[in-house]
């Protein structure tokens, strides 16, 4: 999430009444979590696994609960409870906010565009031009819709994320992060019926440009799909996966977190995705593989009972 405008890293500290450890005259432009970070932004780390891949990351700010060295041109915000530190940030600036309308006043929508009855339009929502909205979307804070774009009945967009915080020593083991990131929907794209289309934790779930999904396919936090994308029913995508353009993956494929799909690359039906794909290739199986080594490998063990048989004398 990038702030209003920057804010001063002093101010940051007395917010969350941490001790600042390095650059105490940074400017922070926005907070991020580990898998977003960029420069500028505040970063919260917690656990000894990673606090060396927090200070070390693109992030200009830790918060933190332990001393370290600190990079030049970094600051350490020491704290004793770093979560709680980074919820108390996003909460105050991106607050809870009701809505009693079905289209939020402080949405904006675009010439054209047409919205069914019963449809929910959340708060601070941009939507473009000839758009259409069917019955029973629901379209969340913050969320931004190119132009063209179809949304079908039942959809959500702009879902909690599926991310908690982990702690096996307190009564509540996972504790929610609250999101302050979108969904980006671009231009010509089309979402069938009854799909949930997650908000980034704090960075932005993008859609991109005339990519369609099939009915009830889940994507989750953060996840970046590129350009003509062609999604089939009942697809579920985790959080953090980076998908590229012209990639189709058809149905009751499952995909997991953290990881990336090249350009043009296809995931035949009820594939299960566990680590990255190279461009340009076809895929099947669980785990996936390239097709043609999946379908001789079913081959070869079709052939095992035969094998085994004239092994044994038999």
């Amino acid at each position: 999430m990038r702030f209003p405008e920057p804010i001063a890293i002093s101010q940051i500290a007395e917010m969350i009444e941490a001790r600042v450890l390095g650059n105490i005259e940074g400017i922070a432009t926005g907070i991020n979590e580990i898998h977003k970070v960029e420069e500028g932004d505040l970063v919260f780390v917690d656990h000894p696994k990673y606090y060396d891949k927090c200070i070390k990351s693109r992030a200009s700010f830790i918060i933190i609960n332990k001393e370290a060295d600190v990079p030049e041109g970094k600051a350490l915000l020491i704290v004793e409870h770093p979560f709680e530190a980074y919820c108390k940030i996003v909460t105050h600036f991106r607050p809870f906010e009701f809505s009693e309308k079905m289209i939020s006043g402080s949405a904006s929508i675009g010439d054209g565009s047409f919205i069914y009855p019963s449809a929910f339009i959340g708060n601070h929502v941009t939507i473009g031009s000839n758009c259409i909205i069917y019955p029973h979307v629901s379209i969340l804070d913050y969320c931004i819709l190119g132009n063209n774009v179809i949304i079908q009945p039942g959809t959500v967009i702009g879902g909690n994320s599926f991310y908690y915080n982990g702690k096996k020593d307190r009564e509540v083991w996972y504790k929610k992060m609250p999101d302050c990131g979108r969904v980006i929907i671009e231009d010509d794209v089309e979402i069938g019926a009854n799909c949930t289309i997650d908000r980034g934790v704090s960075h932005d779930t993008v859609i991109g440009r005339g990519t369609k999904m099939d009915n009830q396919i889940h994507i989750g936090h953060d996840t970046i799909i590129g350009k003509n994308g062609l999604f089939a029913a009942q697809t579920a995508v985790a959080g953090v996966v980076n998908i590229g353009n012209g990639v189709t993956i058809w149905g009751k494929c499952a995909i997991n977190k953290t990881l990336s799909i090249g350009d043009n690359v296809t995931v035949l039906g009820m594939s299960g995705v566990g680590g990255n794909l190279e461009s340009g290739k076809t895929y099947f199986g669980a785990p996936a593989e390239e097709a043609s080594t999946k379908k001789r490998e079913l081959v070869w063990i079709k052939r095992i009972p035969a094998i085994w048989e004239k092994v044994m004398g038999k």
